[in-house]
């Protein structure tokens, strides 16, 4: 074992190490420059020149303490040139003006793009930020009766606008327009405060009164051309004029059918304002596109006739207690209509049969209204007895029968199990076709629709224009509903002729008598006679469109069959003193909704006629819907209409009374006159 002995002596530094020279002339250097690595630690050849000794733990340490009293000087890199820095400058200059050059050509691009490609559209947006065009609606064309009288017609006035930022003095302009207006002051005053720019004080202003408000020239207050519609005789014929809404658009009757014509075409103009929309002060208007006055529609109605025919009707709804009723007097010729009533008793309780809605305007009478909807167009019904002219007509015109031909007529028939009977019971008789015509005899009317058959039965219910439209094209008008051979059962061939199958409309039945006093011409009806413009310049309407239905010889057969019915059947109140009356009366159960069978105790009333009956100038129908006092027949009740409305209508016009007269006819009209004055 070797002993521990001390460090060694200090080996002697290479030579290569030992370079005294160059440190004793050190280069003069400023304070913050480094200084370069020593020569020394690159001289590594003599240190590999030199044994290699094993290390010691102790020559180790004494390395150690070598190395700290002689540090090793950092290698530091070199100083960049001038030159260097100058070529990393410019090039980042070049990026840059690079980067901005494209900068400038995308904003010069856009620039076009908006300027030029897009100018117009920005111009117009911006044109729009300052202006607002409002409406100016066209006075709506009026609806006149056939002499011109006014039914509707609408009248201009001005909707009142402030503009509640120029407004400086609310108190005191409260108080000025007031009277004006007709609006209280403590109302107008907060109103004038509200800080929106656009506040509406007043609508339908009078044109005298807008006068006097654009003269003050009140501040912050414009006006807007608007109109008002009026109706001179209140409900007059409103079932069949209609009404306008809020918007002042037709909403229902001719108002609506005819709403293209009667609007016209809005004008417009186009006023300055902010952003904000307040209009800019003492700022005209820009832009101003005239309206165009609707045309107006002269009617085939007859103001006064209308009035009669409204106050009979009305009148016998209520002393007969009906739920509603419909009456309707036609030129037979031309088949304008000259009176169309449609009203509806608001004092009757609800109950089986339906009542038709009722419109909010009164018809003069207490107890009764307008009805809302036109009933002799758009409400169907079984019309009973006056339906017998379908198998009558057919049979007369095919030479089945004649007003003397016989039928042995039972008290009663049954058919697939079910019975017929008359109204009125009798024994079994012989009666002929006129007298089976006069008193309504149900089983005699099905001995000859048997004659006919199904087949003819059939086509004549359509011949004389039930199940179509009647061409008025009024607004939820029905053509009715019709059997068929697909659904024929076998007691139809004895309901369909007394008018217990098919359901039709008070018009229609109309215009199938009316064929019978044209002597076997079916006319079209026609509600508008003509159009007027703005300056009262007149185009009438084309002429109805007629087709023959029968022979003129079979329809003068039938005059002289339903002249018997008012002389000695069942319509002989009907009679008017004077003139020659063809007439039929109509009882008929009303089915019962949503079941099947009728209701007990309910009937609709029927009497339609035309006059004078030698020379048929008028035609006339009359429905009552479920009369109860003093009774339900059509000859009791709607009977009596039928006189008033037509006298009223034969002396209005001039008619001419009967030569010679009906005997008969005379001796019931005196009657009926009498019990009319007592």
């Amino acid at each position: 074992m070797t002993p521990r002995t001390s460090a060694p002596p200090r080996r002697p530094a290479p030579k290569s190490r030992t370079a005294p020279p160059a440190r004793k002339a050190p280069p003069r250097r400023s304070a913050p420059t480094r200084r370069p690595a020593p020569k020394s630690r690159t001289a590594t050849p003599a240190r590999k020149a030199a044994p290699r000794r094993r290390p010691t733990p102790t020559r180790a340490a004494s390395t150690r303490t070598v190395t700290r009293a002689r540090p090793q000087t950092r290698r530091r890199p070199a100083a960049p040139t001038p030159s260097s820095d100058y070529k990393s400058i410019g090039s980042r200059i070049k990026i840059i003006r690079i980067v901005v050059l494209l900068v400038l050509i995308l904003l010069t691009a856009r620039l076009v793009e908006l300027q030029v490609f897009r100018h117009a559209q920005y111009q117009q947006d911006a044109n729009q930020q300052l202006r607002q065009t409002i409406s100016i609606p066209a006075i709506r064309g009026g609806v006149y009766d056939r002499n011109g009288a006014v039914l509707a017609m609408s009248v201009p006035t001005k909707k009142i606008i402030a503009d509640n930022f120029q407004i400086s003095h609310p108190v005191e302009e409260a108080i000025a327009l007031s009277p004006l207006l007709g609006i209280p002051a403590s109302t107008l005053e907060p109103m004038l405060k509200r800080h929106t720019g656009y506040v509406v004080l007043a609508t339908h202003v009078d044109a005298d009164k807008a006068a006097t408000i654009a003269k003050n020239r009140f501040p912050g207050i414009t006006m807007v051309d608007t109109e008002r519609r009026i109706v001179p005789n209140g409900a007059l014929g409103a079932s069949v004029v209609g009404v306008t809404n809020a918007q002042g658009s037709g909403a229902a009757g001719l108002e609506y059918q005819y709403q293209k014509l009667l609007a016209g075409s809005a004008g417009s103009t186009t006023l300055l304002q902010t952003p904000f929309g307040v209009s800019l002060p003492q700022s005209n208007a820009i832009h101003t596109l005239a309206s165009v006055p609707g045309t107006g529609i002269e009617l085939t109605l007859d103001q006064p006739l209308q009035y009669v025919t409204e106050q009979a009707l009305a009148a016998q709804i209520t002393a007969t207690h009906s739920l509603s009723g419909t009456a309707i007097v036609m030129d037979t010729r031309t088949g304008q209509i000259l009176s169309m009533a449609n009203l509806v008793a608001t004092g009757q309780p609800s109950g089986p049969v339906q009542i038709p809605l009722a419109s909010q305007t009164d018809s003069g009478i207490p107890g009764v209204a307008q009805a809302q909807n036109n009933l002799a167009l758009t409400q169907t019904y079984e019309p009973g007895s006056v339906f017998k002219l379908v198998p009558f007509s057919a049979a007369i015109d095919s030479g089945l029968i004649n007003p003397t031909t016989p039928f042995g007529v039972p008290s009663q028939v049954k058919i697939a199990g079910a019975t017929f009977h008359d109204a009125e019971e009798h024994g079994a008789q012989t009666m002929t076709a006129q007298q089976i015509l006069a008193q309504s005899s149900n089983i005699g009317t099905y001995m000859i629709a048997s004659k006919l058959g199904e087949n003819r039965l059939l086509a004549q219910v359509q011949r004389l224009g039930f199940g179509q439209p009647t061409g008025l094209n009024f607004p939820g008008e029905s053509s009715g509903l019709l059997m068929n051979t697909a659904r024929w059962s076998d007691t139809d061939i004895a309901s369909l002729p007394i008018g217990q199958v098919d359901s039709v409309t008070p018009m229609q039945l109309l215009d199938a008598y009316n064929s019978v006093a044209n002597g076997g011409v079916f006319v079209n009806p026609q509600l508008v006679r003509a159009t007027t413009s703005a300056s009262g310049q007149l185009t009438p309407t084309p002429a109805s469109s007629s087709r023959r239905v029968m022979s003129a010889e079979s329809a003068a057969t039938l005059n002289t069959m339903l002249q018997d019915v008012v002389s000695t059947g069942t319509g002989a109140k009907g009679a008017i003193p004077g003139y020659l009356i063809a007439g039929k009366t109509g009882t008929a159960q009303i089915p019962s909704t949503g079941q099947v069978g009728y209701v007990a105790g309910a009937y609709n009333a029927t009497f339609i006629g035309f006059a004078p009956a030698d020379h048929p100038v008028l035609s006339a129908v009359v429905v009552l819907q479920r009369p109860t006092y003093p009774d339900y027949f059509g000859g009791d009740t709607s009977a009596p209409v039928f006189a008033k409305i037509m006298s009223y209508a034969l002396h209005r016009y001039g008619i001419p009374t009967s030569p010679g007269g009906s005997g008969a006819q005379t001796a019931a009209a005196t009657k009926n006159s009498a019990k009319e004055s007592t």
